[in-house]
């Protein structure tokens, strides 16, 4: 049998773990979601966060979102990832409250609309977050992620390969978007932890 070129099998595996993750029922969904937010809880990267960017789920993603009042009980800002305009695959982080307007972006995902996005006084650098909660499509025992192929946070959080002020990256994921190993590109950006509803695996 031919061997398929490593790009081309990282395109069926996407595909693959995107099938695996919407083949779970609505109940298995919000199940999994209470799990990873009782495990989230116990982070100390999430206990002491100030500033935390969190995203809206889309596609089968696992929900963070039932952490929201707990880390508002804590008075702790929450920002969404959103397209930045005029800028090819780069997010800005924009601050979500019970009043920040809504929209649905090009994938059909509900963000802050770009008139609030726009004005800086509502959204942060990515440098100055403390702990960002990001979505992935696999991952590894070594916390090793894989995208959903469009680069936006790894284009995002390019700073994070220099010195400086930087977040800590939690990867979330249902626990059958585990495999073996997944390959890493120069241009990944490193999560120092990914948690799924049934465990927790750190970077090496």
């Amino acid at each position: 049998m031919e061997r398929l070129h490593p790009e081309e099998d990282k395109r069926a595996l996407r595909r693959f773990l995107r099938r695996q993750r919407r083949a779970l029922s609505q109940h298995e969904q919000r199940l999994a979601a209470e799990r990873l937010c009782q495990r989230l809880k116990t982070l100390p990267e999430i206990r002491r966060a100030r500033r935390l960017s969190l995203y809206l789920p889309v596609n089968g993603e696992i929900d963070p979102t039932p952490l929201i009042p707990w880390l508002r009980q804590r008075n702790v800002d929450i920002y969404l990832p959103v397209l930045r305009p005029f800028s090819a695959n780069h997010l800005w982080f924009v601050a979500y409250r019970s009043d920040t307007p809504m929209v649905k972006n090009r994938f059909g995902i509900w963000e802050p609309d770009v008139r609030f996005s726009a004005q800086r006084r509502n959204r942060l650098p990515a440098w100055a977050l403390e702990t960002l909660i990001v979505p992935l499509v696999g991952f590894d025992a070594n916390a090793n992620r894989m995208g959903m192929g469009g680069g936006f946070y790894d284009r995002s959080l390019a700073f994070m390969h220099r010195p400086g002020p930087s977040p800590t990256l939690i990867g979330v994921a249902h626990a059958c978007q585990q495999v073996a190993s997944l390959p890493v590109e120069p241009w990944d950006v490193p999560l120092q932890v990914v948690v799924s509803d049934q465990g927790c695996v750190r970077r090496q």
